[in-house]
């Protein structure tokens, strides 16, 4: 068997661009109670793990989000995994449910919530982060659940839109920034 070599790439202090997906899409975060539960293990890691969050959306199968790390650190993928794991056991204390998985995955500890891994990339530049912060309040538009990104409400395009970095109907057809970026 071909194990394959995951590598992530970590930068003391850096900003990332996450993207996070349920179990097979399943769309978990329909349900107010499962975004209530999300968000209150997102605030409880960053309480104990601080980070910045730029921006983030949330859609029925997955969240996108850009995090600037404190100096000197560069552990994300705790931060990940301990926002994944508060959600799910609330989740499922709360009454949730789980998409069934094989009993491989179950060995190797996975659940039907979240897919095992999640995806980053690291910002290099300006641009890359206008990209990215662009994307992730598109993102809803892109994916058809709304005709422009203010109509969505889990999104953070709310409090860019109050500060006057969009105008509210920003996003109603597809930014330039955006059209070669392809990201899920």
């Amino acid at each position: 068997m071909i194990m394959s070599e995951y590598k992530r790439y970590y930068v003391p202090g850096g900003t990332y661009f996450f993207t996070v997906v349920t179990y097979k899409r399943h769309p978990f975060f329909k349900s107010k109670v499962a975004i209530d539960l999300l968000r209150q293990s997102w605030l409880d890691v960053q309480a104990e793990l601080p980070f910045t969050n730029i921006a983030s959306v949330l859609l029925p199968d997955h969240f996108h989000c850009l995090w600037s790390l404190p100096q000197g650190v560069d552990d994300f993928s705790t931060r990940i995994k301990r926002i994944k794991d508060g959600f799910t056991e609330a989740w499922l204390a709360s009454g949730g449910y789980e998409v069934p998985v094989t009993e491989s995955q179950k060995k190797n500890g996975n659940r039907g919530i979240w897919q095992p891994r999640f995806w980053e990339h690291w910002i290099r530049d300006t641009e890359d982060l206008e990209n990215h912060f662009d994307y992730i309040h598109y993102n809803p538009t892109k994916h058809g659940y709304q005709l422009r990104p203010a109509n969505w409400p889990y999104s953070t395009i709310h409090k860019y839109i109050r500060m006057g970095h969009y105008h509210k109907d920003w996003g109603s057809s597809i930014p330039r920034n955006l059209i070669n970026m392809e990201l899920d």
